[in-house]
């Protein structure tokens, strides 16, 4: 799966509005980030894209 830049900026400002707003904390979000890069090496790395990807279809469809 490709995500596109517009996705990852979505992304990138959603972590960044949890830890200004929500008590997300740079050294919580830290440990996430790093999950997810290890969990692309993963056997559940294509069920994680699918499921990503299966939303991602699915809110494109929402949008006009």
């Amino acid at each position: 799966m490709f995500l596109t830049l517009p996705l990852m900026g979505v992304l990138a400002v959603l972590v960044a509005l949890l830890i200004r707003k929500s008590g997300l904390r740079p050294a919580h979000a830290v440990p996430a980030v790093l999950l997810g890069f290890s969990l692309r090496d993963t056997t559940l790395a294509p069920t994680i894209s699918e499921a990503v990807q299966g939303v991602v279809d699915v809110i494109g469809g929402i949008a006009p």
